[in-house]
């Protein structure tokens, strides 16, 4: 009986022990789970072209504040169009969010999740113009070759796809020699900037 007693006792410790360990190490780096390094894919130094080849900006992504935010540097390589995003994983709802702001005074915030090898957020319906409400959905996608697509997509209320605002394909800039053949695949796209409201 008192073995027993013992055997249960050591087991109570180590398993209090090892629960210890746990929260030092999640209070050492509160932000080094698995679910914060979903969107680590994106960060980089980038050069990003539209699908027919052709350079339209650059691309800083940065993680900070201990690895709990990812910022997004934008630079446009045709104008003095700049941006900013801070996009952080929410574990109370276990969420991706991204705040967006650039120099012309916009500024978009999205919330999703990570599905398969794509980061996908949206918007809170907006209204609109033409449409009574939209919203706005951003997808980036992990490529074989460790290229990130980036898609931006304008929805109805109800889902119906409205407009494709951006699609850019990010190539760090390491190895961003790009030759036409090698964007072909993927469709003729706008920037970034150009913002339809509908």
């Amino acid at each position: 009986m008192k073995y027993l007693l013992f055997i249960f006792l050591f087991s109570l410790s180590m398993l209090s022990a090892s629960n210890t360990l746990q929260q030092a190490a999640q209070d050492a780096c509160p932000c080094c789970a698995e679910e914060y390094k979903q969107f680590d894919f994106w960060v980089g130094e980038w050069m990003v072209y539209d699908t027919t080849g052709k350079f339209i900006g650059e691309n800083l992504i940065v993680k900070m504040e201990d690895n709990c935010v990812i910022q997004e540097n934008w630079k446009s390589g045709s104008s003095k169009y700049t941006g900013t995003s801070y996009n952080f994983y929410d574990k109370n709802d276990q969420s991706w969010n991204q705040i967006w702001i650039d120099n012309q005074g916009a500024n978009l915030k999205l919330k999703g999740k990570r599905e398969g090898n794509s980061m996908i957020m949206r918007s809170e319906l907006i209204p609109g113009q033409r449409v009574d409400f939209y919203y706005n959905q951003i997808t980036w996608t992990l490529n074989e070759d460790k290229s990130v697509t980036q898609l931006w997509e304008i929805y109805d209320k109800d889902g119906n796809l409205l407009q494709q605002a951006f699609k850019g394909i990010y190539f760090k800039k390491e190895s961003s020699s790009l030759t036409q053949s090698k964007v072909s695949i993927y469709n003729t796209t706008t920037r970034r900037a150009e913002l339809l409201y509908f």
